[in-house]
């Protein structure tokens, strides 16, 4: 009995060794079809014919656990199989047919719909659903209708969230604040909060497809209820101390007196703070500036060490042609240190004020911070003409580059509407240039990008100016 038993612990290994290979066998390429058909969705996209080869694929999996027959195991697995890639293809289709309402859904979700407006958007679940599952079975005119529903449900609940989520935290501060006597002590900040929650309100009730302005004037209002509840007690805690009036002002200079020392500079502050502010931004700005320029200046050498090391290890594994090979290399080199050189020129065409200079490989970047456009308009105002010579000037430092004008906007506004504007303004650049500096049409092109590159934080109002911006790119065309 005992040996009995030892030699079956002994085969145990090899039977569940055998088990899995056979298993492996079997399911080898149903396992990745599952895994495909995840990766693609199609469990929410195509939820009948994925429902059906999951139950197949479960059932074969049963069968095998129990030793059924073979041959019915792969046939059950081979239903799976094209079960799976069918429900693939049909998540592929609504991606393409239905791609409004999936992106519709997933802006509500990332609002937290399913927890801040559970009702609505369990229903727009289930009518998202019945749209699938009428694309599924080939009725697009009926899925499309569903669809049209779905959105509004969704739109809706994401709505409904934002308001959960952003105004009614911020009605409860203001109830609080109210209760701490906050409008008394700090009347202006309480009255910004509550102006900031009635435009955030008003947007978000008239204008349910952008939801950027409603849920910033939202978080601002947020901001300034806690701002105003902070002030008040820092105010009562004024009325209190006991210190006299200067060791007060002195107090709240220091902390700018420190951040001066540690840009290493020296707070005058016997005008005031705002001209030590003033320096201290611009300092702050300008290595920034530095910053990004070194990553870029860093990452393109390192990638030209790289190919330089790798041209030259082939040169030298070479043994005809390798005199021709090395010359074109180092006239390569010299054209880019003559790029290098002209950089440093265009540099200095510009004041700070007008234009932010950097390089990108060998493409030149003019960042014009000193045009601007009036709200709506693409018209390039005449007193801009200067601005615009200089870029014709940097222009003209490579004759024969390619010039790439970019028009961009903050987030404020449809996608639509940002896409069109930045590409109106980006082509009037182009017709400004062409028109009234002979900058031949074939070197020029005009890119709207809208709203979908920022360069700063959307939720502030210094960040949405840095992003309304046209850059210039200037390509040379190495030698």
């Amino acid at each position: 009995m005992k040996i009995w038993l030892f030699v079956a612990l002994m085969a145990l290994p090899l039977l569940t060794a055998s088990a899995q290979d056979l298993r492996g066998t079997l399911f080898g390429e149903a396992d990745t079809a599952l895994e495909t058909a995840r990766t693609a969705n199609a469990e929410l996209l195509a939820p009948d014919t994925f429902s059906r080869a999951l139950e197949q694929y479960r059932n074969a999996e049963s069968d095998l656990a129990r030793g059924r027959n073979i041959d019915r195991i792969r046939s059950t697995v081979a239903n799976a199989l094209a079960g799976f890639t069918q429900a693939t293809e049909a998540a592929e289709i609504a991606k393409i047919t239905l791609a409004s309402l999936i992106k519709t859904r997933a802006d509500a979700a990332n609002a937290n719909a399913d927890s801040f407006a559970a009702q609505l958007w369990n229903e727009a679940e289930d009518t998202f659903t019945g749209s699938m599952r009428r694309l599924e079975s080939g009725d697009i005119r009926s899925a499309r209708v569903r669809a049209g529903d779905a959105e509004s449900l969704y739109r809706d609940a994401e709505l409904t969230a934002i308001k959960a989520q952003y105004l009614s935290q911020t009605r409860a501060l203001l109830a609080q604040a109210e209760q701490a006597r906050v409008p008394r002590f700090a009347p202006l900040t309480y009255a910004r909060a509550q102006e900031l929650l009635s435009q955030a309100e008003r947007e978000l009730n008239e204008n349910r497809y952008d939801t950027d302005l409603p849920r910033s004037l939202a978080q601002q209002a947020n901001y300034e209820a806690r701002h105003a509840i902070y002030l008040a007690e820092q105010i009562r805690n004024l009325r209190d101390d006991d210190r006299g009036e200067e060791d007060i002002i002195l107090a709240y200079e220091d902390p700018l007196i420190r951040i001066a020392a540690a840009a290493d500079k020296v707070a005058r502050l016997d005008q005031g703070v705002d001209s030590t502010v003033i320096e201290l931004v611009e300092f702050i700005e300008e290595l920034r500036e530095r910053s990004q320029q070194s990553e870029l200046d860093l990452e393109d050498s390192r990638m030209r060490i790289a190919e330089l090391e790798d041209e030259i290890r082939d040169l030298d594994e070479q043994l005809g042609g390798v005199s021709q090979e090395r010359v074109a290399l180092v006239q390569r080199l010299e054209a880019e240190a003559r790029i290098r050189q002209q950089f440093a020129s265009i540099e200095g065409l510009f004041d700070r004020e007008e234009a932010r200079i950097s390089r990108e490989g060998n493409t030149i970047v003019l960042r014009l911070v000193g045009l601007t456009f009036a709200s709506g308009s693409a018209n390039v105002e005449p007193q801009y003409r200067n601005l615009i010579a200089k870029v014709n000037q940097a222009a003209s430092v490579f004759p024969r580059s390619q010039i790439v004008i970019e028009g961009h906007t903050d987030s404020y506004g449809s996608d639509e509407t940002n896409l069109r504007l930045s590409q109106q303004r980006a082509e009037s650049v182009s017709a400004f240039l062409s028109s009234e500096f002979g900058v031949q049409a074939f070197r020029i092109s005009s890119v709207g990008y809208g709203e979908t590159q920022p360069i700063a934080n959307n939720e502030t109002e210094q960040g949405r100016t840095r992003n309304r911006r046209i850059d210039v790119r200037i390509e040379p065309q190495l030698e």
